[in-house]
């Protein structure tokens, strides 16, 4: 099973570089971190683990990252849960990102 992430700066038409994330299982133990690259991915949050089924948590650092623009956001951090059934498959979680606003969804 692999999980990945894309984030995207809503405002901007651009991928959001440079924003901090961690994925975590339910009970807390974190199991990857990383910041989105220049294209908005973190491909090393999940490279070489051994993930299972159960729920995860993806934690977005979004306070620090509009900050550092000077950017006032509604929101410090956004966390998505979702629940992983299928060892063998991919799972995409993407972030669409704007200061007072943001979507995600199951992507492929």
């Amino acid at each position: 099973m692999s999980i990945s992430t894309h984030v995207l700066d809503a405002v901007h038409g651009r991928p959001a570089q440079g924003l901090e994330l961690r994925l975590e299982r339910a009970d807390g133990t974190v199991v990857g971190s990383g910041s989105t690259n220049a294209d908005g991915r973190c491909p090393e949050l999940t490279e070489g683990l051994v993930l299972d089924t159960g729920r995860y948590r993806m934690r977005f650092e979004t306070g620090a990252w509009f900050a550092r623009s000077g950017t006032e956001t509604f929101y410090p951090w956004v966390e998505v849960v979702f629940e992983v059934t299928d060892a063998a498959a991919h799972h995409h979680v993407p972030l669409l990102l704007s200061p007072f606003a943001y979507s995600t969804y199951r992507g492929s």
